[in-house]
Parts: structure tokens; sequence; C-alpha cells
């Protein structure tokens, strides 16, 4: 399987991809710059081969990306607004000189202006980007949301309306994050309410949109929109749920990636919630 976190990309781009293997992924999700500022250096030749040549050479098959949490394409601030798509095409256009194949966001916030026009602005956004970037093979992927405050994507309906609306829709695809989708309403836990969460997800969006799953339980319970992620097995969602999804046919070449806690060690951490995630699987 298809199976990693999130690692941290201190010290160069290339050294997530041994750390990654020292966690025993083989995927990984990483930031492709620091999350936590608008400004950006633009990578240098040596730092794009590289990665791609430490990549090619190692046991990761899959390699994601995650965007800026600063960017929000769904603010009826323009500045903001402005700021953010300029901030999110940076970041495609990076993710397309590192062969990095999907790269994920969250739609954003409405910030009190109503969820319609929210989604109206994240895929008017989307298409300005995307007129930008002619016959880019990186995707966008519209992560799920757990619904805190006015986060647009906690229904499957906000995503199914972004794609109804944006002029490319074939050049975006869907993050399923459990924690996420759990806290936002949508069971995991029993057999039922599993298969009945992705019948909807199918029916709305299709299921061929999923490109990556994050796994991460949750804290909080079911519907309560509090996006807080907790260990496998350790929150809410339990260990059943995540058997489910583990021994889905349906997802079994998908890239599946833990954001997890870290704690003293973040290494340790990673390959403990692996090991549980691999126990869960049926031969």
């Amino acid at each position: 399987m298809l199976l990693g976190s999130h690692v941290s990309i201190s010290g160069g781009l290339h050294k997530a991809i041994s750390l990654g293997e020292k966690i025993g992924c083989t995927a990984i999700q990483i930031f492709t710059k620091n999350a936590t500022r608008w400004k950006v250096k633009p990578l240098q030749e040596k730092e794009i081969h590289r990665f791609i040549e430490d990549w090619n050479a190692s046991s990761i098959v899959s390699v994601v990306a995650h965007d800026s949490y600063l960017i929000n394409l769904g603010t009826p601030k323009e500045e903001l607004h402005q700021k953010s798509q300029e901030a999110l095409l940076i970041e495609l256009q990076r993710c397309e000189q590192l062969t990095i194949p999907y790269l994920v966001m969250h739609p954003g916030s409405h910030v009190g202006s109503g969820e319609e026009n929210g989604l109206k602005r994240v895929a008017k956004s989307f298409d300005v980007i995307q007129a930008q970037t002619p016959g880019y093979q990186t995707k966008i992927l519209i992560e799920t949301t757990a619904g805190q405050g006015t986060n647009l994507g906690y229904r499957f309906e906000h995503l199914a309306n972004i794609l109804d609306m944006v002029q490319e829709p074939e050049r975006l695809g869907v993050c399923f994050d459990t924690c996420h989708a759990f806290a936002a309403g949508y069971e995991l836990r029993t057999e039922e309410g599993y298969h009945e969460t992705f019948e909807t997800f199918d029916r709305l969006i299709g299921l061929d949109r999923i490109k990556v799953i994050h796994l991460n339980d949750s804290l909080k319970g079911l519907g309560s929109r509090v996006d807080r992620h907790q260990g496998i097995g350790e929150g809410e969602i339990g260990l059943k749920g995540f058997r489910f999804l583990m021994n889905d046919p349906r997802f079994k070449s998908t890239p599946m990636i833990l954001e997890t806690p870290k704690g003293d060690d973040p290494i340790v951490a990673d390959k403990e919630n692996l090991r549980v995630l691999r126990s869960l699987l049926q031969p």
C-alpha cells in the first residue's frame, strides 16, 4: 500500500525522502516551503534535481504536497483573496517543478459572507490559476474539512458545487480526511455508516476523484465540527473505522497519509501509527 506520513523538509526538500524511508513510508506528504510565511525563495535547479534524484533512488513511491495554511480563497477581503490566489499559484508551480502530482489545499473560509459566495470565490480562483498553468500535470486536491467556524468544504455538496462551477474540473481532485469527515458528521465507525458515507460521496462527486486520503483519528465526536487530530485508534473513530478503510479494495492504490500528533519523537510516533494501521490489514 501507499502508506506514510507528513514529514519535515528541515535541512532541504530532499531530506524529506530519507526521513520518509527511515519511518517506513511508501508515500509521504510535504510542504514545499515554510507553511507559516507568505514569502518564498524560488526553487533553485540544484534543489529540484537533488529532490527528484533522491526520490527516484528511494523506496518512496508517492509524494504529495500540502499548501500553506495562510491561504484562503473563500475570503471576501480582496487583498487577502488576491494574496491567497497568488500564493496558491506559486505552490502549484513549485509542485510542477518538483514533479509532485498532487497539491492538497483547504478550500478556505467565507468569513461571514455566506457559503454560496465563498464557494463561488474558490471556484473563480481555480479558473484564474488554471488559466495561467496550461498543460500542468500537478492537480490541486480540495480537502474535506471539519467545518470549524466559517470553513467551507465540510459537506460533500460544497466540493461538488466547486467542481460544477470550474471550467476545467478534470484538473481538480479531492483529498479525503477521516478526522475532518467524521467531525463534519459522516459516520465511519460502523460498516453501515462507512458504506453510506462513501456511497454519498460517490453519488455527489465520484470516488475516482479521491486521489489522497489523510488518516487521522478524531479527538472530538461525530458531527462536532472541531478539527483536532488524534493517533490512530486513540480517538472517537477508533480502530474499526480504519480497518474498513485499510481493507477497502477501492483505495488500495490511493496514497494514505498520516497527519497525527508527533509527540516528543516524530519518528517513533509515526512508526507506531503505521504499525497500527498495517496490523489492521486482513490477509
